[in-house]
Formats: C-alpha cells, sequence, structure tokens
C-alpha cells in the first residue's frame, strides 16, 4: 500500500527488543530538514487497536521536532507477548524505545491506552520525560476513597465487557484498502476519523496479503485483552509521583467513558493542566490532527520556557 501525499510515509522500522521476549517495530521519523536535534524529541504512543502509523496525519504538523514512534507489543508490525497484554508491558515496550534510540528526556505524546502507557512509564523510571501530553488516558482511580464516574464499571472485565465484545467480533479481513475504508467511514466509532487519519489506519494497521485483500495486523484476540487488561494497572495510586509537567487532554463528555477520567487524573498529578476539546471525542488526535498539533506545539514549547 502506497504513503497519502498528505503525510510523510514510515520509515523502515528499526526492531528493538522489549521485555517477555517482544520485539517492537519502532520508527525514527528524524525532522523535516534531517537533523536530529536531540533537545526536541518527541515520543508518540498510540492507542489500543491502532499502530505507529496513525500519528502521520499529526506529525505532519510537527517538522520542526525530531519525531519516534513506536507499534506497541501486539500491535502493527510489533510481535505478541506471550503472556498477554499486561499494561506494564506497554510501558517497558516506550522504555525500550527511549533505550533503544537513546533519546534524553523526550516529550511523550499518548492517547488513550498510550498516555497511560507513558505514565506507567515514568512512574518505572522518574525523570524519563520532560513533560507529557495524554489524550484521555485509561487511568482508573483506585482506593477507598476514589470514585469512579457513572457509568464506568472498572470491575467488567469480562467477555461481557462492551469493549471486549466489540474487539472479538471486529472484521479482520478486507478485498481491499478501499473496501476497508468505506466499511469505516460508515459507521462508529472509526467513522469519527477524519479521512486521512482513517487512509493511515488502512494503510499501516492492516498486512496486503498475496491475493490483494488486507488483513488486520492487531488480531481481534489481542485488542480484546488489552481492553481487559485496561483497568489492572495502578498507574492512578502512583500519580503523586510524577513530577513533570502533563497535560491531560480530554474531548466532550456527553457519554460516560474516558474523558470522565481525565479531570480526576490532573487533580491526583502534582503538576498537570486540564485541556478540553468540546467538538472533540475519544480519537480526538485521529479527529483533527492539526487542532491536537497546536495543543502539542503549545505544551512543548511551555515545557521549554520553564527550564
Amino acid at each position: 500500500m502506497k504513503a497519502s501525499l498528505d503525510y510523510q510515509a514510515l520509515p523502515e522500522q528499526t526492531p528493538v527488543p522489549s521485555s517477555s521476549g517482544v520485539v517492537l517495530a519502532a520508527y525514527d521519523l528524524g525532522q523535516a530538514d534531517g537533523s536530529l536535534t536531540s533537545d526536541r524529541n518527541l515520543l508518540f504512543a498510540h492507542a489500543t487497536g491502532f499502530c505507529a502509523g496513525v500519528w502521520a496525519p499529526l506529525t505532519a504538523h510537527l517538522g520542526e521536532y525530531r519525531k519516534v514512534s513506536l507499534d506497541f507489543r501486539g500491535h502493527g508490525l510489533s510481535s505478541v507477548a506471550a503472556h498477554g497484554m499486561d499494561w506494564a508491558g506497554t510501558a517497558e515496550d516506550v522504555l525500550a524505545v527511549i533505550d533503544a534510540f537513546e533519546i534524553e528526556k523526550p516529550f511523550g505524546i499518548g492517547h488513550s491506552m498510550g498516555g497511560a502507557s507513558l505514565i506507567l512509564a515514568e512512574q518505572m523510571r522518574p525523570g524519563t520525560f520532560s513533560g507529557l501530553w495524554v489524550y484521555e488516558p485509561i487511568i482508573f482511580p483506585t482506593g477507598e476513597s476514589s470514585t469512579v464516574p457513572e457509568g464506568l464499571d472498572i470491575d467488567d472485565l469480562s467477555e461481557k465487557n462492551p469493549l471486549v465484545v466489540s474487539a472479538l467480533r471486529r472484521r479482520s479481513r478486507f478485498a481491499s484498502p478501499g473496501e476497508a475504508e468505506k466499511n469505516f467511514a460508515s459507521k462508529p466509532p472509526l467513522s469519527d476519523l477524519c479521512a486521512t487519519a482513517l487512509h493511515a489506519y488502512v494503510e499501516y494497521g492492516f498486512e496486503q496479503l498475496p491475493d490483494g485483500s488486507i488483513s488486520l495486523r492487531c488480531q481481534p484476540e489481542v485488542e480484546a485483552d488489552t481492553y481487559r487488561m485496561g483497568a489492572r494497572h495502578d498507574a492512578f495510586a502512583h500519580l503523586g509521583e510524577v513530577t513533570c509537567p502533563v497535560t491531560v487532554a480530554r474531548g466532550h463528555s456527553q457519554f460516560p467513558g474516558p474523558a470522565d477520567l481525565a479531570p480526576l487524573i490532573a487533580q491526583a498529578l502534582p503538576s498537570a493542566t486540564l485541556q478540553e476539546f468540546p467538538s472533540l471525542g475519544h480519537f480526538g488526535p485521529l479527529q483533527d490532527p492539526s487542532l491536537i498539533a497546536t495543543a502539542v506545539k503549545s505544551a512543548v514549547a511551555a515545557v521549554a520556557a520553564a527550564t
């Protein structure tokens, strides 16, 4: 599949060993001028079911920065962990990529699972990031005094969990990329993606087969297991240990979901800003890449000005 002219094609993957025998696919996009300035490093972490390539429409607006991204275990071109999708493993994926590329104090940008994984990575190795910008990270409140927003059942990790059910039913093969894009554009939730991000998802999230058909790289069973593990980490209990500046962004909260968690997460962090995008939903970074890129630039500049 050829890259769209609307964004920079991913470079050749760099294999990066992570924990549990996983080998990650990581990507160093460098900068628009070809340099690799070490003090302007951005690390991008995608959401469940997606891959590094979906950031391409957004990173197209960030040419002045060095940009690194990864396919999490079980996603994109990365291998699957033998013992499931524990989110401690996705945090270890983040740290493995930082070490492999020898990145010093990058600024992390994460979406959903990716945002949670960045925070978990900072908790595992304090001082890793200069700052974070995370959109609706999946971090559920824990502890006796914590209140889970109404409509969010963090104990429902069974096969009845709607996200698990939806993932297991996901269609994993299409006759062509065009058929896949038409299918996703016609129904939620992927119909929320802008056309360029949807094209990138099909381009990088699927494997081209010899007969011309395409097959989903993140298999439904892996996506379902990732959702199952979403409430089985203790990131919330340790948010007070994250001392770098963090922007916690969220879309509208018209329906119960991750947007309701964002204020609770921001309140528990020592140095956090809550940023709201009322016109966007949970897939905000893939709905309006230009708007989100502007927000990321502002957050990076604020951190740079404070140091």
